[in-house]
């Protein structure tokens, strides 16, 4: 990522504008086991007491890791009881986000950051009716399977 990704001008921007990156050397141990860091690059979104709140491992071209990390924040606000900053979050992300594969976790985690916010589970269904419409392939609408029992 060194080598595409990272020095990507819209990567450094977003990044700077949205986190602290520190970069650690495999060759650090106490980190890679702290973290449980097995393959690079593994990227991790932290809070400051250093809680994992995403992981991202392996290679991302530059517009699909802004996509990512966007998703990783949402899960960060979500972690953090933040609901509508999540639900924003994820909106923004499926409204703008050329990256169709990055889509469907976006459109789960709306639904369970609405539902979160709400303590309605009809966003929970509508999560599943747009996962099983447009990604039923995907990972997120067999996650989703359950919300199937929602009344629509």
């Amino acid at each position: 990522m060194g080598a595409v990704t990272y020095p990507n001008e819209g990567v450094a921007r977003f990044v700077d504008l949205n986190f602290i990156p520190v970069q650690i050397e495999v060759s650090n141990k106490a980190m890679t086991e702290k973290y449980n860091v097995s393959w690079t690059p593994t990227i991790l979104v932290l809070d400051a007491d250093g809680k994992e709140h995403y992981r991202i491992v392996g290679f991302l071209q530059p517009d699909v890791f802004i996509a990512t990390l966007e998703v990783g924040k949402g899960r960060f606000y979500l972690d953090q009881e933040q609901f509508a900053e999540a639900q924003a979050l994820f909106e923004e992300v499926i409204d703008r986000c050329p990256v169709p594969e990055v889509v469907p976790e976006a459109v789960f985690f709306q639904g369970v950051a609405a539902y979160k916010r709400t303590h309605d589970p009809k966003p929970l269904r509508k999560a599943y009716d747009i996962l099983t419409a447009k990604y039923p392939q995907s990972e997120w609408a067999k996650r989703a399977e359950p919300y199937k029992l929602i009344p629509a």
